[in-house]
Formats: structure tokens, C-alpha cells, sequence
């Protein structure tokens, strides 16, 4: 092979060795654009098309069965979107008029946009056949269904418009709405749809079938004609005006209150926005769900308050989620009465800084202050957290946390040692270009006044995932004294590995798409007692996703634990089990998802077996109904019958909690709620009224009521009023 013949053949292998990176051609334009659903301008005409889009699920790789077609174009303020989806519209469902709509069972399209080319980060945008809008952010690259804001808002246009064979939807979002650097001439770009009537997901890149369809190692780059600019800054202001009368029954207090508060939000640069938020009220926020809870420890509820969601993976995705979690914002606005009971305590002020000061390097500054509490022995208390992120190599990073929880004054009744908690932190999020390899790898020390030493937590999680095999090796340490006041601390004094293997099945099958087999042994060790053996799970586990996106699962458990304080395990104030005490029990479950997308789906959840010295038996049952495209239903009902030796309780443990939504049009929305826990002894009722009046500006009616349910007569409880409430909450978005 001569000279000539062995680089003709370099380059050629080169060529289709390297990545198929499809590309989307971001035409400049100077004429305006009118958002009508049409596409009838001359300029959409000279725009490059994108399309072939492959299914995702079903059949990974194939091409899609709807033909979709995506034109984008900007001048200097605005991004122009237009997308033709090839489908007869007669066959599309919706879930919902509301804005922020669940994508799985409603037909939409969607585009993620890498503005940093991170491969970390993104803004998502998405939209279906009658204009209803979707916006979010996603982070940590989209490995998991968890790694989404979707509280983000931004003002943008949208609409569609329907023909019996396909659909137009148009976008104008201004570029304001994005983060990015000037000068860019390129950001990596993806796009999914949700094919309801063929039960498919579709995506624009080819992503293999062990991902998810959104992560960010996967996506294609947008090129800009002309580079960008930088944008606009802009400036906008929240404020909210709140009328609340309530009434606590038990103690005989009733009342009206006149509130006022707001946020603001600034662009520093193209990158940056500092929030500021004074006498933030929360009463729009959805309830929490309630839960059974048959642990020794303390249920985590996710946050649903805006002001912290916003970049919250900055400040909240160190450590490990489940036991040593260094900041946990719902901790912030939380108080202790003197009687040990979690309280609201009310923040003054808040301040946030955060994004890019360059494409590797993220910032997060978050303070919060909040106001004292004499009567309930709550100081006032200045929170402070510091979060640094670097990009290394290809897609993994570098993060470091500085928090700080301290009173701003000193006060009779504060503990030694108990006036200031501080955290340093360093972690490494592992990520390959491929996503094959993932990892965490931190170490965190806390300081106070009271202990200086055993106060450091670390940890380490390497995973690795194939089309057919996929493992985990895991272990964290926790000190004694380690304690994050501002952190979800599970608990301390520990040494714990969970590994995990598992096995996937592809079998040539109608029905299963895929099914697997897994194990995952854990031990807890407590080193500052001779490493004594703590608690010990054995899971085994079964489990298959079928093509119509039904799913099914058995697992086995066998667990030991060793008691270090007395436990009811009902947690009824019953006669606890006592400390010292060991137990070795086995558990089954099984379970079976329904298909989500069709208009009534169902989970359920049986299980039984030994459960510590006694037995249970439990089912969980979920269930949905809708009837396009107004109203929505769900129903959860939990039942724990547990029988223990005497002299320990016996419970029967129920939880039931209905839902009703219901949009009367794209502006206008109503969700009620009822709970009620046998465990809690509280039935509780919640009606939230939502009017969108103008872009991201709302009123909201909201009516509450919370019941004793303790109070028995022939065997059926009575409820008891404990309190009620009702909130006229008034806010408007105003950009200056």
C-alpha cells in the first residue's frame, strides 16, 4: 500500500469512526416574526430543516412513525422555533390545559438547549397540538427521571395550530430567557416527542437504550449564523400582596393578616442572575403529600418552594441523598417549638447569586435570614452556603460547599456550643462522554462549638451501565459528631456499603421489552462500638418493562437490626421494642404499573411477611383517571395491618388521599386535595384556585382545613376541627 493509499484510508476510517453529531442551522434574521402557528414568512421558507427523528422506546433506533420538522432562527432579542409534526391530530391526547403539563401522557415536543456546551446543564423548552407551554431545567447531565426543575419559569410565546395530518407549534423565546457566553457560535441541542397513539418516544440524536432519552451525552449542535450578542439584561420585579384569616380551634386564636413581600430578579450578565426575595410568603405552594412512615428515622419531603428551586442543584446535590445530605433547604423556614414540634419560622429576607462566570465554572451564593421566635425559643438565625462548581475533562466536575447557620444574637435559652453550625465541603462527580461511567466521591467535615472531633463524612459511589449489565460499588462513613443543621443527616456514627449488580434481559418478545435480575447487599457497621454489625439488607429483585409501557416486579428482603433506643414500630405510642433488642425478618413484595399514557392507570403495591417480632401485611394502591383534556383524578390508599406479640401494638395503619384538577382553560386552574392518615390522626383538605391573568402573574384563593380524627364513637372516628384558613394571594411580574 503506497503513501497515498495508506492517508486516503486514514481519513476515510477517520471519518466514520468519529461521532454522527447531526446539526441544526440557526438562520439570522432582522424581520419580525409574528407567532400564529403558521410558519407563512418568507424567512421560515430559507431556514434549514432538521428532521429524522428515531424511536427511543419502543424500538430503540428505528425511525420514528411521526415525521417531524424543526426550523429555528434568531435575530438579536429572540429565538424563533418552528416544528412541524407530522400526525393525525384526531389521535392526540392531553393531559392537561395547564402550563408545565406531565410529558408522558400527552402527545408534545420538547428541545433541550446546551448553552455552555457542558453537557451538565440545560433549558428546556416544549410545547403540544393546542399551545399549551412547558418549561424546565435539567441537570447532573439527565441520568435520572429526577434531575429536573420544573418550577423554572420564563415568559416566552407559544402557539400551534392543528390540520387533520399534522400540526404546527411556533416559539419566541427571548434570549434573555437563556445563559450563555457572548460571542457563541454553537450549543448542543436535543429534542424528544412523546408519541402517545404508538406508545413511543422519539428523539432527534440516537440515544442508546440504557439511557434515558433526554441525558445530555447525547445531543447534536445548533450553529449560529451570525454570533450571538449579549443579551439584554433584564430586570424584573414579583411582588405579592397575601389576605389570610384563620382560626386555630385548639387554642382559640383567630385572625386576619395584610402581608407584602416580593421578589426580584436581576441579570448580571449573559450568565448570572442574583434573586432577592423580602418576607417571602409560601401559602400558594402545593401541600405536602402525606406519608406512612415505619422507620426509626425521619421522613424527607421534596421542596416546592420556588425561590429555592431555582439552580438547586448547585446547593443541593452534595454528599449522599439519602443519609448525609449537607444542605436540605426545606430546613430553612423550619423551626423547633419548645415542645420538640417543627414549626414555621418565618424568613425576613433571602439572597441568591448563581450561574456561569465562565463556560467551566458555576457559582452559587445563597443567605437567608430569619426572624426569631421568643415565645417558641427559636433564634434569629443568618443562613449562609457557598457552592462552587468546575468542569474537568469531558462532561465531570469539581464541586466545593461552604455553609454556615448562626444566630445573630445571643439569647437566654440557647445551648452552649449550640450558636453557630458550620460545613466544609469537597466532592467529584464522575461522568464519562459516553455516560457508561458515573461516580461520587466527597468528603465533608462540620464544625461547632460543642465537639472538634469524629465530625467528618465521606463517601464513594462508582457505577457503571451497559445495554445488559450494570453495577454499583458504594460505601459512605459518618463521625459521631458530624451535624449539618442545615443538612438531612439520616444518621451518625456509621459505615455503610451498598453495592449493587444487575442484569438485563432483551429478550426477542411482543410483549417485554426488557426484564432484569438484581442484588443489592447492605451493611451498617457502628465503628465506636467494636464496628458492631448495625443493620443488614439482603434484596433481591425482579423486574420487566413492557412495550406498552406497563411495568412489573417482585422483591425479596431480608433485613437485621440492632436496636440503640427504644422503638414502637407502629409508631402509634404504643409499648416500644426495647433497646438492645435484635431482629431478623423477611419481607415479599410485588408490584404492577398499568400503562400511563391511557386515560385510567393504576399501580399496585402488595406485600407481606415478618416485620421485626411480629408480621405485616401492606398494600399500596394508586389509580388516575382523566377525561381529556380538563379534568384529572388520582386516589392513593396505603394499608398496614401490623400484629405483634403482646405486650407491642398491633395497627391497623391507613392512608387515603384523593385529588381532583380540573383546568377550565389555559389561564384558569383548580386543584383540590384530602388526606387522611390514621397514624397522623389528622384528615386535612386543601383548594387551591389559580388565575394566570397575565404572564407569570397569578391569584390565588386558597382554602384550608386540618381535622382531629382521635375522636372515636361505634367504631367510626369523628373529626375534630383543628384549624382553617383561607388565602386571597395577588402576584404580578413586572420586567423594567
Amino acid at each position: 500500500m503506497n503513501k497515498i493509499q495508506l492517508l486516503f484510508f486514514l481519513v476515510i476510517n477517520l471519518t466514520f469512526s468519529q461521532e454522527d453529531r447531526k446539526q441544526i442551522l440557526v438562520k439570522y434574521i432582522s424581520s419580525e416574526i409574528s407567532i400564529d402557528g403558521e410558519l407563512d414568512e418568507s424567512d421560515w421558507s430559507l431556514a434549514k430543516t432538521a428532521s429524522d427523528f428515531y424511536e427511543h422506546f419502543p424500538n430503540n433506533g428505528a425511525p420514528s412513525k411521526y415525521k417531524n420538522e424543526i426550523k429555528v432562527m434568531n435575530d438579536d432579542q429572540f429565538l424563533y422555533v418552528g416544528i412541524k409534526v407530522n400526525a393525525n391530530t384526531s389521535d392526540l391526547k392531553i393531559s392537561s390545559l395547564k402550563r408545565d403539563f406531565s410529558a408522558g401522557n400527552s402527545d408534545n415536543i420538547t428541545m433541550i438547549f446546551d448553552t455552555f456546551n457542558d453537557a451538565t446543564n440545560a433549558f428546556v423548552f416544549g410545547s403540544n397540538h393546542i399551545g399549551v407551554q412547558r418549561e424546565m431545567l435539567l441537570f447532573n447531565g439527565g441520568n435520572e427521571l429526577s434531575d429536573w426543575d420544573m418550577t423554572w419559569d420564563k415568559k416566552w410565546l407559544c402557539e400551534s395550530k392543528q390540520y387533520e395530518k399534522y400540526y404546527i407549534t411556533e416559539w419566541k423565546i427571548p434570549l434573555s430567557a437563556f445563559k450563555y457566553t457572548e460571542g457563541e457560535t454553537r450549543w448542543r441541542v436535543g429534542s424528544y416527542q412523546r408519541d402517545t397513539k404508538n406508545n413511543a418516544w422519539n428523539s432527534w440524536h440516537k440515544v442508546p437504550t440504557n439511557q434515558e432519552f433526554f441525558n445530555l451525552a447525547f445531543m447534536g449542535d445548533m450553529i449560529f449564523e451570525k454570533p450571538l450578542g449579549k443579551s439584554k439584561s433584564k430586570k424584573s420585579i414579583i411582588p405579592y400582596v397575601n389576605n389570610l384569616s384563620f382560626k386555630d380551634y385548639e387554642n382559640s386564636i383567630k385572625g386576619k393578616s395584610l402581608n407584602f413581600g416580593g421578589d426580584v430578579k436581576l441579570a448580571v450578565d449573559n450568565s448570572l442572575t442574583l434573586d432577592l426575595t423580602l418576607n417571602p410568603d409560601f401559602s400558594q405552594v402545593e401541600v405536602d403529600q402525606q406519608v406512612t412512615n415505619l422507620t426509626r428515622y425521619e421522613v424527607t419531603l421534596p421542596e416546592k418552594r420556588q425561590f429555592f428551586i431555582e439552580n438547586s442543584d448547585l446547593f443541593s446535590s452534595f454528599g449522599n441523598s439519602k443519609d448525609a445530605n449537607p444542605f436540605f433547604s426545606r430546613r430553612i423556614g423550619i423551626g423547633r417549638d419548645i415542645n420538640g414540634n417543627s414549626i414555621e419560622n418565618k424568613i425576613d429576607f433571602g439572597v441568591r447569586l448563581s450561574g456561569k462566570l465562565n463556560n467551566n465554572f458555576r457559582i452559587g451564593l445563597l443567605n437567608m435570614q430569619t426572624q426569631e421566635d421568643i415565645q417558641n425559643e427559636i433564634a434569629a438565625t443568618n443562613n449562609s452556603i457557598v457552592a462552587l462548581q468546575h468542569k474537568v475533562f469531558n462532561r465531570s466536575n469539581i464541586n466545593f460547599i461552604f455553609i454556615n447557620k448562626q444566630s445573630t444574637k445571643n439569647y437566654d435559652f440557647s445551648e452552649n456550643g449550640k450558636d453557630y453550625n458550620r460545613l466544609i465541603g469537597l466532592d467529584y462527580n464522575l461522568a464519562s462522554k459516553d455516560n457508561k461511567w458515573n461516580g461520587k466521591y466527597y468528603i465533608h467535615k462540620s464544625f461547632n462549638e460543642e465537639h472538634k472531633n469524629k465530625d467528618i463524612s465521606l463517601g464513594l459511589n462508582t457505577s457503571f451501565n451497559t445495554k445488559n449489565i450494570s453495577f454499583r460499588l458504594s460505601g459512605l462513613y459518618v463521625g459521631d459528631n458530624f451535624n449539618s443543621e442545615l443538612g438531612y443527616i439520616k444518621r451518625t456514627g456509621i459505615i455503610k456499603t451498598n453495592p449493587n449488580f444487575k442484569y438485563k434481559f432483551w429478550p426477542e418478545n411482543k410483549k417485554i421489552q426488557t426484564h432484569s435480575l438484581e442484588v443489592t447487599p447492605v451493611f451498617i457497621w457502628r465503628p465506636e462500638l467494636n464496628n458492631e454489625l448495625s443493620d443488614r439488607f439482603l434484596i433481591a429483585r425482579w423486574g420487566a418493562n413492557q412495550n406498552d409501557s406497563s411495568s412489573m416486579g417482585a422483591v425479596v428482603k431480608n433485613r437485621f437490626t440492632h436496636l440503640y433506643r427504644d422503638f414502637d414500630p407502629t409508631r402509634t405510642n404504643g409499648v416500644p421494642l426495647p433497646v438492645g433488642s435484635e431482629y431478623n425478618f423477611t419481607n415479599f413484595e410485588a408490584y404492577y404499573s398499568s400503562p400511563y399514557s391511557e386515560d385510567f392507570s393504576y399501580t399496585v403495591t402488595p406485600s407481606f411477611g415478618e416485620f421485626f417480632n411480629g408480621k405485616i401485611k401492606s398494600i399500596d394502591l394508586r389509580l388516575s383517571y382523566r377525561i381529556q383534556p380538563r379534568f384529572n383524578s388520582s386516589l392513593q390508599i396505603s394499608y398496614d395491618k401490623i400484629n405483634l406479640p403482646s405486650p407491642y401494638p398491633n395497627a391497623n395503619i391507613l392512608l387515603v388521599a384523593p385529588r381532583i384538577d380540573y383546568t377550565f382553560t389555559k389561564n384558569l386552574y383548580w386543584a383540590t386535595l384530602v388526606q387522611y392518615s390514621s397514624q397522623r390522626e389528622n384528615l386535612s383538605l386543601n383548594s387551591r384556585l389559580q388565575w394566570r391573568f397575565a404572564p407569570l402573574s397569578d391569584l390565588f384563593l386558597v382554602y384550608s382545613d386540618n381535622y382531629f380524627t382521635e375522636d372515636r364513637y361505634d367504631s367510626l372516628f369523628i373529626p375534630r376541627i383543628k384549624s382553617r384558613s383561607i388565602n386571597l394571594k395577588l402576584t404580578y411580574w413586572i420586567d423594567i
